[in-house]
């Protein structure tokens, strides 16, 4: 950090944008790490107008970066969101959006050497302590961004960024099914909570009322669906033993419906109350892992494909999966997952923050 800013790097990673960082260049105390970040992203404010932030959960978050000291991964990656209309930054969970960029932001900021045509990364995601390797193309030693993969939600195409999870199964809980069963009661409506990357609640849209192939606007204008979105999760939470989860961005709810569009399944996810336009990475691996299960609510719904690769339906597209498990376990075992992401360095230099309070 100098006196006047902080080294930054904007990126687009999947369909979340972000502020990349070198760990070296913010504060090592977490209290003031986060308030420096407050102030550069602009919240508390609503359209976070006096900083970088795009004034939505998914264009205001953080990724902090720097060499692993474990000898399995080459960079440690930690995932901060950051609040938009509060003075909040949350570590609870990963993003695998914003993790297609730590490879490349890694290799431009010279923490690890191109491996010829394509790099692989090895990635330590310090909030749960899995392992991630991201692949991307570095023809001449130097990232490329350009390329023709096209992803839902995102304005034309760019280089495919593979990423690939070894284990993600109770990354956040400890425990792939944290209530200890494929289905469980919350205010009279099944679901399945899971955690294979990301915590999330699994329920039937239409056993809270509506289709599953609402847009994202309608489901924001339905305030009796998002206030029972909410009853929902923050019972789910105690239950996944997350505790009080008023104020977190975990777990995610997922409301799924048979599909209607050529993929596997159609979902409309909450983050953590205002509807997603697309899915998260990890949160599509959760919902697939539940789709998986033979007694799980998602499974219901499902058009399962022969492969592991599983196209998931959401309300701006489709985002394509891979999930292994071991089903003869119990309960049973994550064994790999694996997505197709893409990334875009939008602007490198100094971030300005605004004045702190006297």
């Amino acid at each position: 950090m100098t006196d006047d800013g902080v080294p930054c790097m904007l990126m687009r990673g999947g369909t979340s944008k972000g502020a990349y960082f070198l760990a070296g260049d913010l504060p090592g105390d977490p209290r003031e790490r986060d308030d420096l970040l407050l102030r550069i992203l602009g919240s508390p404010d609503p359209r976070q107008i006096d900083g970088i932030g795009g004034a939505h959960l998914l264009t205001s978050k953080v990724a902090v970066v720097s060499r692993s000291a474990d000898p399995s991964a080459d960079l440690d990656y930690l995932f901060l969101q950051v609040a938009v209309d509060e003075p909040a930054v949350s570590a609870r969970q990963n993003c695998g959006n914003i993790l297609a960029g730590v490879g490349p932001f890694g290799v431009e900021r010279g923490l690890v050497e191109p491996g010829g045509e394509r790099t692989g990364v090895r990635i330590r995601l310090v909030n749960t302590g899995g392992i991630a390797t991201a692949t991307f193309p570095t023809p001449g030693g130097l990232v490329d961004y350009r390329g023709g993969t096209a992803i839902s939600g995102v304005p034309g195409t760019a280089a495919a960024v593979v990423l690939g999870f070894a284990d993600t199964a109770g990354s956040t809980i400890g425990k792939l099914l944290p209530t200890g069963h494929e289905t469980d009661v919350i205010d009279g409506i099944e679901v399945t909570c899971v955690d294979n990357g990301m915590p999330v609640v699994v329920a039937a849209a239409e056993d809270l009322g509506v289709t599953g192939y609402e847009s994202h606007e309608e489901l924001a204008a339905d305030t009796a669906l998002l206030e029972r979105v909410q009853s929902l999760r923050l019972r789910a939470g105690e239950l996944m033993g997350l505790g009080d989860v008023a104020g977190e961005p975990v777990p995610k709810t997922t409301l799924v419906a048979p599909p209607r569009d050529g993929g596997a399944l159609c979902t409309r996810t909450f983050i953590p109350v205002r509807p997603h336009t697309a899915i998260g990475v990890l949160g599509a691996i959760s919902v697939v892992t539940a789709a998986l299960l033979r007694h799980g609510v998602a499974g219901r719904y499902a058009r399962l494909p022969e492969g592991s690769r599983v196209d998931v339906e959401h309300a701006t597209g489709h985002l394509q999966v891979e999930v292994e498990l071991d089903l003869s376990t119990t309960p049973p075992t994550a064994l790999r997952a694996a997505s197709v992401r893409t990334a875009r360095k939008l602007f490198d230099g100094t971030v300005y923050p605004r004045e702190g309070n006297p």
